[in-house]
C-alpha cells in the first residue's frame, strides 16, 4: 500500500492547498470526479507530487471531506457556540449554515455528496452518512437546548424541527442555482418556522 509522505510545514501547506482545490473540483464535478490526475492539473503540479500527499484516490476523497468538515466547523459551529444558549444559538447555527451554502456558488460539497453517493453503497456512502448524521445531531441538540431554555414551545420535537430545518437548507442548495430569490424565500420560511415554534406562539397546530 502506498502511504503519503511524512508531514512538514511546507508539506502541510501544500496539502492544505490541494484539499482546497479538491473541494472546488468536487463542487463542480462531484467527488467522483476528483482524482489525483485532475487535482494535479488544477493545482499545476505533477501527479507524483500530488500522490505524495495521499495514499490513494479514496484517501484523497475522504480527506477532502474531512478538510471541508473542519472548515465548516470553524466557520459555522464555532461562531454559533459563542451565542447565548437556546434559540439565539440555534438561529446562529442555521444562519451560519445558510451563509456557508451561499458562499459556495458551485455547490456545497456535503449536500452534493449526499446525492452523489445515495445510490452507491460502500465505505464512502457510509462516511458521508456519518458526517451528515453527526451534523443532524448537532442541530437536534441545539433545538433541545432552546426548548429547555423556554425559548421554544414545550413538547417541541427536536427531530421534527431539525428535519424541517434540514429540508429548507437542502432546498436552498438546489433552488438557488436557478432562482435568485431563493435566499430571501429561505429567510422568510425560517422566520415563519421559528415563529411557529416559539414558546409564546400560542397553541400548536398538529402537522398534517
Amino acid at each position: 500500500m502506498n502511504l503519503p509522505a511524512p508531514a512538514t510545514a511546507k508539506g502541510a501547506h501544500t496539502r492544505d492547498m490541494l484539499l482546497g482545490r479538491a473541494c472546488e473540483l468536487a463542487a463542480r464535478v462531484g467527488l467522483e470526479g476528483v482524482s489525483i490526475g485532475e487535482l494535479a492539473n488544477a493545482a499545476g503540479m505533477s501527479k507524483s507530487g500530488v500522490f505524495a500527499h495521499f495514499g490513494s484516490r479514496e484517501d484523497l476523497v475522504r480527506q477532502t471531506l474531512e478538510w471541508a468538515a473542519a472548515g465548516f466547523t470553524d466557520q459555522v459551529l464555532v461562531p454559533a457556540l459563542r451565542r447565548p444558549r437556546g434559540l439565539p444559538r440555534l438561529q446562529a447555527v442555521i444562519e451560519g449554515w445558510m451563509d456557508w451554502i451561499l458562499a459556495h456558488p458551485d455547490g456545497c460539497v456535503f449536500l452534493g455528496a449526499i446525492s452523489e453517493y445515495d445510490g452507491r453503497p460502500g465505505p464512502m456512502r457510509e462516511f458521508v452518512t456519518e458526517l451528515m448524521e453527526r451534523w443532524r445531531g448537532v442541530v437536534e441538540t441545539a433545538v433541545r437546548k432552546a426548548v429547555e431554555e423556554g425559548h421554544l414551545r414545550p413538547g417541541t420535537d427536536p427531530k421534527l424541527l431539525a428535519f424541517e430545518l434540514h429540508g429548507l437548507m437542502y432546498g436552498l442548495h438546489h433552488v438557488r442555482l436557478h432562482d435568485p430569490q431563493a435566499p430571501d424565500l429561505t429567510r422568510r420560511a425560517l422566520h415563519d418556522l421559528f415563529d411557529r415554534y416559539r414558546a409564546d406562539a400560542g397553541p400548536a397546530t398538529p402537522p398534517r
